[in-house]
């Protein structure tokens, strides 16, 4: 449940108090938290006409019980800048990532020299409507989804990051239903007594845009959308009534940019979440005791800890800067549907004590499987040719983790090193987690039998690949069967 009002919902020292000094320092500072009071100093910054906007605020906190994480959502008029042609627009800050309170109420202290929190809040900027005198509140709870999701999966967000949202963003009838995440062009870093907190923006995008990131990299999209004015322009503004992508607008964009640059960069991404099963088909379906993975009608074997941390590593990091890039460790990445694609960081190296400790206990566990048989729902299925094209070809690794399971399927090429596939035994599985290594050769006879599978539009299910020859199968399934695997 949440409320709005002006300054709502901050301490009676802050920005709402009567004190009308602005600086947060009113006669009751102890009661104003020092964290909220480093964000909301960047605030008064770059707003200082604007002491106690509108403020969505959750009523029931997120340490008492409540669901909503971030304890409130400013929401401020921006005038933007017409000599660089930015519109006006509704600018919205939350607050509850990082650290507000420093007592470990919410987030653990951990000190006052890296990340406060989760190390960020986030911003939205929405254009304003001609003659809307009031913000709209619905991208606060877009913002409170997101935060969801960082505290349920512990998983961070950096900028390049995409979400696939698959609903418009305002539940209107918009193209806008995706996003992707970059640095708030206004607002800079700040050091709390609670650690550094940064600013990432998130911009509303169409599926067309975010397939486009996908394939190539959310950074190379962000640029592109600085570049059309209508599209976000410099400050990367989101209009909801947009009703054309950037390469309708401007076609030469996806040949001369996007399709260029996937050859020549690949994609950054480097796993998704996704509905997905595979079978071994080399043992009878009877043999239950080498875990073969979310058969379907079966109880899929669970995830060991190290399986886990290896996967999340594989999510995190994904693109490496060496030229034979290391298989790290992946990470659950899902909440009610929500799809988190990363462009990882570049924290690219397995050799940690971690990989020492895991080969070993790893090679012990590792089956090598003769045939198998992978299965997908058609938008899981869309991402094989950019997982073999964006991906294997560039000498890199590709993870799909399943969203109904422990179920995770990782394709290596033979540039990586560190994975437990070889090419003497190229699908191997640890319990649920399947890894299947492809020549480049087979690579490119794949993409020619898979060119359907970059096709916009639906076709009939179930639908089947096979090489006989390779003993490997690849079905395309009806989204059915993964929410219903008993039926």
């Amino acid at each position: 449940m949440e409320g709005v009002r002006p300054g709502g919902g901050l301490p009676a020292s802050g920005p709402g108090s009567a004190s009308g000094s602005g600086s947060g320092s009113g006669s009751f500072p102890s009661l104003f938290p020092p964290g909220l009071h480093g964000i909301y100093g960047e605030c008064r910054r770059l707003y200082p006409d604007q002491p106690n906007p509108l403020q969505v605020t959750a009523i029931l906190k997120y340490w008492l019980g409540g669901p909503d994480p971030l304890d409130y959502v400013s929401m401020y008029r921006n005038l933007g800048n017409p000599a660089l042609n930015v519109p006006e627009h509704w600018h919205y800050v939350s607050f509850g990532l990082s650290d507000l309170y420093g007592d470990n109420r919410v987030h653990e202290f951990t000190g006052t020299e890296g990340p406060s929190g989760f190390g960020f809040e986030l911003t939205f900027r929405l254009k304003r409507e001609t003659g809307e005198s009031a913000p709209p509140t619905w991208p606060a709870e877009l913002m409170q989804g997101l935060a969801r999701y960082v505290f349920q999966s512990e998983n961070t967000f950096c900028s390049g990051d995409h979400v696939s949202w698959h609903s418009p963003l305002d539940n209107s009838e918009s193209r806008i239903q995706h996003m992707l995440l970059t640095e708030d062009p206004q607002m800079q870093p700040v050091q709390t007594p609670f650690g550094v907190v940064t600013f990432l923006q998130i911009v509303g995008v169409c599926t067309e845009e975010l397939h486009a990131a996908q394939q190539w990299n959310g950074q190379g999209i962000l640029e592109l959308l600085r570049t059309v004015p209508v599209a976000g322009g410099p400050w990367l503004i989101t209009d909801m009534r947009r009703g054309e992508t950037i390469f309708e607008i401007d076609p030469h964009l996806q040949q001369e940019r996007v399709d260029k640059g996937i050859e020549t960069d690949g994609s950054n991404l480097s796993g998704v979440s996704a509905k997905c099963a595979w079978d071994d088909l080399s043992r009878p379906p009877e043999d239950d005791e080498d875990s073969r993975s979310i058969c379907i009608g079966t109880q899929p074997r669970r995830l060991s800890g190290k399986d886990t941390e290896q996967i999340r590593e594989t999510l995190r990091r994904g693109l490496e800067i060496n030229s034979k890039p290391v298989l790290p460790p992946i990470n659950a990445q899902r909440q009610n549907g929500l799809n988190l694609d990363r462009a990882p960081s570049r924290k690219d190296s397995l050799e940690s004590e971690s990989s020492a400790a895991i080969i070993p206990h790893e090679l012990i566990r590792t089956r090598q499987l003769e045939s198998v048989h992978l299965k997908f729902n058609q938008e899981s299925g869309a991402l094989i040719p950019l997982c073999l094209r964006g991906r294997l070809l560039h000498g890199r690794h590709f993870t799909y983790k399943s969203i109904t399971g422990d179920t995770a399927i990782t394709f290596v090429s033979t540039g990586v090193e560190g994975a437990f596939a070889t090419e003497e035994h190229p699908y191997a599985a640890h319990g649920p987690w399947l890894q299947i290594l492809l020549t480049e050769e087979f690579v490119e006879r794949m993409l020619e039998d898979l060119e359907d599978l970059n096709s916009t539009e639906e076709f009939k299910l179930p639908k089947e690949y096979s090489w006989p020859e390779k003993k490997l199968k690849v079905s395309i399934l009806p989204d059915a069967v993964f929410d219903n695997p008993l039926h």
